[in-house]
């Protein structure tokens, strides 16, 4: 297995730059690992595959502002601060971009006006620096954060957002992300009370979304690559919902790669199919040969070629066959990536777990 497995070449203009209006009018194709068929519909039309007593599992992590903008202190350089984890009160892990080498010690100012006109500012101290780049900085007052920042969209969008909004799910409520759980920005208000009716068990679980989002695999050989933690949440409630579901044979469907790596390593980590409660540092990295104990079905986005998202979904649905979806995907003008349309992907009953990757079209390389 090579990273270059799990390339593709995609025309520049299929990158959505806009969300769709309404949420749920995006496609959906439909994918199913056990007889191989794809299937082409709409997001409003999610219901026609869902079951009464299907668990669909949401992941509530809420965006944070964390992009910020500065300057040094000293020489008066301009700096972008993308914020990435909270270690303790008022001390972040974040990315440096325009700010040169920025050392122990160097301060950064921050500044900006409030919604009431105030003027508002707070300085940050470079008190460490970690491996990939990573400062550990210290704010001087960690309130203002929420408003001076702004939210970062991912680099491949190019068009501003008019509403910051709408690159939350309509569901987000614990604060921690750096980026959207893309996967659940298709879902509405109205289409997630449709399916309550209709008995689909709506399950909300939490993993804030980290840096991992903005690094590429570099390595050749994909197994090399270091996935970096994030932290998650699986609520005593959610567990025993979860667990009743695997003994009576129900469906569990995630809603995005995120929710798959929080139960997917709960389960390792438990060494059960019936998890309990769960709170702490996720660093589970999904490959092609990975054994799926909890999760039967997901919904997800189309990802970038050589990320460990298209690994993971490579390893849910089979690397020959979503690599067929993906080439269908672009033959058909799909959208891609975080505002793009969607997928839904089934495994099927007692599919077999084997240890292959996506089948790229960049090349004559060794394929897998």
């Amino acid at each position: 297995m090579k990273t270059r497995d799990f390339d593709y070449v995609l025309p520049p203009e299929l990158i959505a730059q806009t969300p769709v209006e309404p949420r749920d009018s995006s496609r959906l194709m439909v994918v199913n690992r056990k007889g191989g068929s794809i299937a082409h519909r709409h997001f409003f039309e999610l219901e026609d595959f869902l079951h009464e007593g299907d668990v669909l599992v949401f992941n509530d992590s809420r965006v944070i502002p964390a992009r910020l903008y500065g300057r040094k202190v000293e020489g008066g350089g301009r700096v972008e601060l993308l914020l990435l984890r909270r270690r303790q009160p008022g001390v972040w892990e974040t990315l440096v971009r325009r700010g040169g080498r920025l050392k122990p010690g160097a301060l950064v100012g921050i500044a900006g006006e409030g919604k009431a006109g105030e003027r508002n500012e707070l300085t940050g101290e470079v008190i460490g620096q970690e491996e990939g780049g990573i400062k550990v900085i210290h704010f001087s007052d960690e309130s203002l954060l929420s408003r001076l920042g702004h939210v970062p969209l991912p680099p491949y969008i190019h068009t501003p957002l008019s509403r910051p909004e709408r690159y939350q799910t309509v569901y987000a409520r614990i604060a921690g992300s750096v980026a959207a759980p893309t996967a659940g920005l298709h879902f509405t208000p109205e289409l997630l009370e449709k399916l309550g009716r209709k008995g689909v068990n709506l399950l909300f679980v939490c993993l804030h979304i980290g840096l991992d989002t903005f690094s590429p695999v570099r390595e050749d050989n994909p197994r090399r690559h270091r996935i970096h933690r994030e932290y998650g949440t699986l609520s005593e409630k959610a567990a025993r919902q979860l667990s009743a579901a695997r003994r009576e044979g129900r469906r569990v469907i995630c809603v995005g790669t995120t929710t798959v790596r929080l139960l997917e390593h709960v389960a390792k980590l438990q060494g059960t199919e019936q998890p309990g409660p769960f709170e702490g540092w996720v660093d589970l990295y999904i490959l092609p040969g990975h054994r799926f104990r909890m999760v039967d079905a997901m919904v997800t986005n189309f990802h970038l070629p050589k990320s460990t998202l298209l690994m993971l979904v490579s390893a849910f649905g089979g690397g020959e066959l979503i690599s067929r979806a993906y080439r269908e995907a672009i033959d058909l003008h799909y959208r891609f990536y975080s505002f793009g349309d969607a997928m839904l992907i089934f495994r099927g009953e007692n599919s077999r777990e084997e240890p292959e990757g996506f089948i790229s079209d960049s090349g004559n390389e060794e394929r897998h």
